[in-house]
């Protein structure tokens, strides 16, 4: 059976489109629909015909291209049962332990709410691939515009106990920005270090920071470093639940 062929490109001014391609039956996904003409370029770049589009989450910044695409394409919409009202074009709403058919590659749908009520996520086991829209950034997270500390921290969580050799695909390129925040919890950090010097090395040459992995990420995020003794220590928050120090540093983090 035929690996997924997994292309990533920038759209607007930070997201990223990412496409999945089965060459054995042609099937073509995108990961959200930031907006139409990128994808549709991409899609003509590859010679790729596109089938699906797996909508993470209702905002406009990642299904603002669904209606042409889907008028131009044919495609078939999948999308949060939670936020169906919400997603334009929806065909197939989705929840917690779905699965989703490309071609031969079959994706598992996670529920991971916080950022907003009904995002998911799609992980795709045989792939080592997980599409993580703005639950799980590379050294960040999604901001909590309607849930809580509590559902972020539960959703972070699932994602974190998948194999570590796991690529992650985010909705949006922050990584240097993160980095920077990041060493503000966690300064001696020597993998958060190197990361940092990396990252600021491919910005400087345009060259992107994505996929990461969820290996890396639990080295060097402080999202899902609540357990770290040198953040409890330097929050002040030694032997405190590890939900309440995610909470602490996603405040931090809100106001830098």
């Amino acid at each position: 059976m035929a690996k997924l062929e997994i292309y990533q490109f920038p759209t607007r001014s930070d997201n990223y489109g990412v496409l999945i391609h089965d060459p054995d039956t042609g099937a073509t996904a995108a990961i959200d629909a930031p907006e139409a003409a990128p994808i549709l370029a991409a899609l003509f770049d590859k010679g790729w015909r596109l089938t699906d589009i797996l909508v993470t989450h209702h905002h406009a910044d990642h299904t603002a291209g669904i209606d042409a695409l889907k008028k131009k394409t044919g495609c078939t919409v999948y999308g949060p049962a939670r936020e169906a009202g919400l997603i334009p074009g929806l065909d197939v709403e989705v929840k917690e332990g779905d699965t989703v058919a490309i071609g031969h590659a079959d994706g598992r749908v996670i529920e991971t709410p916080g950022h907003t009520r009904g995002h998911v996520s799609y992980h795709f086991p045989d792939e080592n691939a997980v599409f993580v829209g703005d639950t799980l950034f590379s050294v960040g997270c999604g901001r909590l515009l309607e849930g809580n500390a509590p559902t972020m921290w539960a959703s972070l969580s699932k994602l974190a106990v998948l194999p570590p050799q796991t690529e992650v695909y985010c909705g949006h390129e922050y990584t240097n920005a993160n980095c920077r925040f990041a060493l503000t919890i966690e300064p001696d950090n020597a993998a958060l270090q190197a990361r940092a010097a990396q990252v600021a090395q491919n910005d400087a040459k345009g060259a992107p920071s994505l996929p990461t992995t969820i290996g890396q990420e639990l080295a060097t995020n402080p999202f899902l470093r609540a357990s770290s003794p040198e953040i409890q220590a330097r929050l002040g928050m030694e032997g405190r639940p590890l939900g309440e120090i995610f909470a602490e540093v996603r405040t931090r983090k809100d106001n830098f």
